[in-house]
């Protein structure tokens, strides 16, 4: 039977992680299966709260501190690099957001879905909201043209660039697909030894697809299982809902994601090109009086940010594989 190891992620939501994991736990049931909760530095009593749950209730899972707050990637590839608990690598890893709650089966069909399609890197869920309604998850990989049509929101050009739309909808069943969010995500260990783990440079956002471009230039393929279902509340560390303007880590990420794989000129083409469009959206919501979609001041710190990062130097390669860091491994753990 294939080992997996299952790392759920906690930043400053205590009692949504363990609500997380006890529904993990159910869904492990019969797989030969470990679970670590990794808490990435709250620093405001999660990782003590979380431990002390897991003592008595008598959890079977493995409670680690970060040591830092890394962001999303670097979090996770904490967990990923605790291995199982005797120190041996799994055959999968799955990673789990906080606030998403695996169906019984969910696991268990990406599992089967991996063991059975060799050519599949990853594997990730159909999400859908604790209401029932699907979250859109499954996403082509950014490029020029989809900064151009999804900034201008405009049906003639949407229309023309139809194939290069990065949101897919939601697929009614099982298909390839360029990425996929992150909430419930499983990979092949063997394919992150060949490509790397998360690359730490991102803090949040574009961390998952880069990994899955990554994975896709050495060959492997990502697969949305519709099959496999969790809910999702979504954004909950994040706060992303109550955003008044872009935070700079987004800016970044962003950036990061173009410079590193496709180049500088190319970034500064996507950049060049949602403005084009952004204006054009602009226009439309002066003339037509349309709603503005936008977060405050979104074209302008867009510009201004990735104008900075054109004139700074070029950055040494990003390090895709992270070192390993010491962290607290605190186990509690029951037969």
């Amino acid at each position: 039977m294939p080992r997996l190891l299952v790392v759920s992620l906690n930043y400053r939501t205590p009692q949504m992680t363990l609500r997380s994991v006890r529904s993990a736990l159910v869904a492990m049931q019969g797989l030969e299966a470990e679970l670590v909760i990794v808490d990435n530095d709250s620093g405001d009593g999660s990782y003590e709260e979380i431990f002390h749950a897991v003592q008595e209730e008598a959890l079977p899972v493995r409670v680690i501190q970060s040591g830092r707050n890394g962001g999303f990637g670097a979090g996770n590839n904490v967990g990923i690099q605790a291995r199982m608990s005797n120190g041996t690598k799994p055959d999968y890893v799955y990673i789990l957001n906080s606030d998403a709650f695996p169906a019984p089966d969910a696991i268990r069909l990406l599992l089967d879905h991996l063991e059975t399609h060799p050519e599949a890197g990853f594997a990730g869920s159909y999400i859908h909201g604790e209401d029932g309604g699907a979250h859109v998850t499954a996403f082509r990989f950014p490029s020029l043209w989809s900064e151009l049509e999804g900034s201008a929101r405009f049906g003639p050009v949407s229309k023309v660039l139809r194939n290069r739309i990065v949101p897919i909808g939601v697929p009614e069943q099982t298909q390839r697909v360029d990425w996929l969010a992150g909430a419930s995500m499983m990979m092949r260990q063997s394919v992150l030894d060949e490509i790397g783990l998360f690359d730490e440079v991102y803090f949040l956002y574009f961390e998952e697809t880069d990994l899955c471009l990554r994975a896709a230039r050495a060959g492997y393929e990502t697969h949305y299982v519709r099959e496999s279902e969790v809910a999702h509340i979504g954004s909950v560390s994040t706060g992303m809902k109550r955003w008044t303007r872009i935070p700079g880590f987004w800016l970044d990420s962003r950036w990061h994601y173009f410079s590193k794989n496709h180049g500088r000129l190319y970034a500064a083409g996507a950049t060049l090109a949602h403005a084009v469009g952004g204006a054009l959206w602009r226009l439309r919501v002066v003339v037509q009086r349309k709603t503005p979609a936008d977060p405050p001041h979104f074209l302008r710190d867009l510009l201004v940010h990735d104008l900075k990062a054109m004139m700074r130097p070029l950055p040494g390669k990003s390090q895709a594989v992270p070192t390993v860091r010491a962290g607290t491994a605190i186990e509690a753990s029951v037969e």
